[in-house]
């Protein structure tokens, strides 16, 4: 016992507890709020302009690659049906041209779907650089303490995202 008091002094734990009792009572006083950001991204019609312009953007692209792997399945087949009777030279020339066929669709497809999600990681963020300023002046003017965007669970009564929602939708 004598070594516990050598450590820990009595008066330092009456004033460790003294302040913990004061954070649990200021902890009363604490105003939190949370902001779900996957409805921000599903519902602001801010992030609803974005993503019809990422479609109006990419579209075009889109069905280019989707023709080209049209044709590579056809070819593909074409080649199926007929590579037994082909000679052997002109078989191997075939399947050749169709792997030839099938790394220049997966390079542009992969090269579509990385700039595709560069782009839409660009308009989520200035989604996100929006909503975070809203989310802001909503903490400001409600005296929010805290306000969260990403939680296991959170009671809704904390949910403050209709309110960034309203303030997005309203502000141009």
């Amino acid at each position: 016992m004598k070594t516990f008091f050598r450590f820990f002094n009595p008066r330092a734990l009456l004033v460790v507890g003294l302040g913990l009792s004061a954070l649990v009572a200021s902890a009363q006083d604490l105003r939190i709020g949370f902001v779900n950001t996957d409805r921000i991204f599903r519902e602001a019609n801010l992030a609803k302009a974005a993503q019809t312009k990422l479609e109006q953007e990419f579209s075009r692209r889109e069905k280019e690659i989707q023709g080209l792997a049209a044709q590579l399945k056809a070819a593909s087949e074409k080649f199926e049906r007929e590579s037994p009777t082909l000679p052997d030279a002109q078989r191997v020339a075939r399947q050749r041209q169709l792997v030839e066929q099938d790394r220049d669709f997966q390079r542009k497809q992969r090269e579509f779907q990385e700039d595709l999600n560069l782009r839409k990681n660009e308009e989520l963020q200035s989604v996100l650089e929006r909503a975070n300023r809203v989310i802001k002046q909503v903490a400001e003017s409600e005296k929010y303490d805290l306000v969260i965007q990403e939680a296991v669970y959170i009671n809704p009564k904390h949910d403050i995202t209709d309110k960034v929602l309203s303030g997005l939708n309203g502000a141009k």
